[in-house]
């Protein structure tokens, strides 16, 4: 902990960190919020499905566009107007009369404008700590991430369950605008530059340490979000033992990120961390039990979090500094369709063989990512004393000669 003490003491890092969580802190709230504002005036949950898939396609085709854009426009600019589009679009969806085709137009526009702030911190982060501190600053970002997973749902169920579900929505756009404009009015965002990209969008995914990254970051959520419909479907909506199974398991990540974020990341890192996640995910099929799950995600928790530091890590060294942002947007993207796989494939499994279908579900996508950790080791990079930087960008310079 004295490790991460000093990391936070160097400048502009804390500010950072806790700005960029409360900017992301709607992410952990919109769908639940758009999920029952919408079954409530449809009195559908197939609509508010639809809604939601529309806010979901919306972001995954946004996130490398807008990140790519960070480049050519500077990031103040792409953040400032994806905020103020986003911001409008769930005040639509909170305080207008629509049908089902507008909710859809609405959280599809909200989807494609959400802010590329994940894409933009993680493309700051190694322009204000030295190569040393990189790694542990990877991975105290990814444990205090599930702050936001811990505490967002359960916000904006009360208000939305105990007040309104357009208080909900307001809550949402009030949070979304003060959290934007405090990280973008942040002094690190406006001195950080990002290069225009010479290479033709796309390209960077084709690196092998980004595709890994967006490859295994889809196998990893997908199996965190069959856990969440998984414990669900044991617990019931309302079941109080489904949120603190879920919070357990949140907090296994949290603790795991720390404990282990200041381990170097060989080749073998993200298998050994992904084994972790796939053991516990495993043994929670033998019982529903609510303390047996409880201890088994725990345990699967553990790897999480420092599963996402590497990937973060290997993403930021395999690109040049101009193709940071967009090599996150790509990796985010895989996280999202990731989200929507594990949802659908577990509520398939639970359909025909009960709740241990999900975890049976959770458990196949984390030996999934395994085995490609395994299989394909000699494309993950060697960061072991080695500058995980992102590679600077150069251009030829023109000379006379004499």
């Amino acid at each position: 902990m004295a490790g991460y003490r000093d990391l936070l003491r160097t400048p502009g890092v804390a500010r950072m960190i806790a700005a960029q969580l409360v900017a992301r802190f709607p992410s952990g709230m919109m769908s639940l919020a758009i999920l029952l504002h919408v079954e409530q005036r449809t009195e559908s949950y197939g609509a508010a499905g639809l809604v939601l898939a529309a806010a979901s396609v919306g972001q995954a085709v946004a996130g490398p566009v807008t990140s790519r854009w960070m480049g050519s426009w500077g990031m103040r600019r792409v953040l400032t107007l994806t905020l103020v589009v986003c911001t409008a679009a769930v005040l639509g969806l909170a305080l207008l009369p629509l049908a089902l085709p507008g909710y859809m137009a609405l959280a599809l526009l909200a989807g494609l404008s959400t802010p590329p702030v994940q894409s933009a911190v993680r493309t700051i982060y190694p322009k204000l700590v030295n190569s040393g501190q990189l790694t542990p600053l990877f991975s105290l970002d990814a444990s205090l991430q599930e702050i936001i997973w811990i505490v967002a749902p359960v916000v904006i169920t009360v208000v939305s369950t105990q007040v309104g579900t357009v208080q909900g929505l307001l809550l949402v756009a009030t949070i979304l605008a003060v959290g934007g404009a405090w990280f973008i009015l942040s002094p690190q965002v406006g001195r950080v530059r990002i290069p225009r990209s010479r290479r033709a969008f796309g390209r960077v995914v084709l690196k092998p340490p980004v595709l890994l990254a967006t490859v295994i970051g889809f196998l990893l959520i997908g199996a965190a979000s069959a856990v969440e419909v998984g414990v669900v479907a044991t617990f019931g909506h309302d079941g109080l033992e489904a949120g603190l199974v879920l919070a357990v398991f949140a907090v296994g990540s949290l603790v795991g990120g720390l404990a282990l974020g200041h381990l170097p990341i060989g080749p073998w890192a993200m298998a050994r961390r992904l084994l972790i996640v796939t053991v516990g995910l495993c043994l929670t099929m033998l019982s529903l039990n609510v303390f047996w799950l409880g201890g088994t995600l725990l345990l699967a928790g553990i790897g999480v979090a420092p599963a996402l530091a590497v990937l973060f890590a290997i993403t930021t060294a395999s690109v040049k500094f101009s193709e940071t942002a967009e090599a996150f947007g790509w990796a985010g993207t895989g996280q999202l369709i990731g989200a929507a796989a594990g949802s659908a494939v577990a509520g398939i499994l639970i359909d025909h063989s009960g709740p241990t279908g999900a975890y049976l579900a959770a458990a196949l996508f984390a030996f999934a990512g395994l085995v490609v950790a395994i299989t394909c080791v000699r494309a993950f990079p060697d960061l072991r004393g080695r500058d995980p930087s992102p590679h600077p960008d150069t251009e030829p310079i023109q000379s006379v000669l004499p």
